[in-house]
């Protein structure tokens, strides 16, 4: 099924700064973004967010009804993506519906799998299509990247 609703404004990324900010790490640290999040946003901005959505929307079960309440509710800025340090891959975190919506929805579960559809596609567009691999270095990002690939090649 085609979802056509017009493409929302990527998220602005504003989750946990550190990993010591997930739960899941065992401890604290105190270190700045580790999760490159400034040039994965750049990066969503820069065309990755509309190719990833077009190509979301155009095999997702949501209808337009239910992305209008998404849109209405703001989940869109709610995702999250980061690039992992410990797997070399981009991470995201889905937003659910929350309990108060449920009930305006006729399947609020298929609403949260959808959304995590969504964000499992933009995390592998970001990581397939648009972030760079050194093949000299660990990891995703040239150290001099600036958010422009003007000359650059995609992988």
């Amino acid at each position: 099924m085609v979802l056509d609703v017009p493409v929302p404004d990527p998220p602005s990324l504003s989750g946990p700064q550190t990993r010591g900010d997930y739960e899941a790490y065992g401890g604290p640290l105190d270190t700045e973004d580790d999760y490159r999040r400034e040039e994965v946003e750049t990066i969503l901005q820069d065309g990755a967010w509309r190719d990833a959505f077009e190509e979301w929307a155009g095999d997702t079960g949501m209808i337009a009804a239910e992305f209008e309440i998404v849109a209405a509710l703001d989940l869109v800025d709610q995702f999250d993506f980061y690039w992992d340090p410990a797997s070399d891959e981009v991470g995201y975190r889905a937003p659910e519906l929350p309990p108060d919506a449920r009930e305006d929805v006729d399947d609020p579960q298929n609403v949260d799998l959808e959304l995590d559809s969504l964000g499992r596609t933009v995390s592998e567009m970001l990581e397939n299509d648009y972030l760079l691999r050194d093949d000299e270095t660990f990891g995703f990002f040239d150290d001099d990247y600036t958010g422009d690939l003007g000359d650059t090649e995609r992988l």
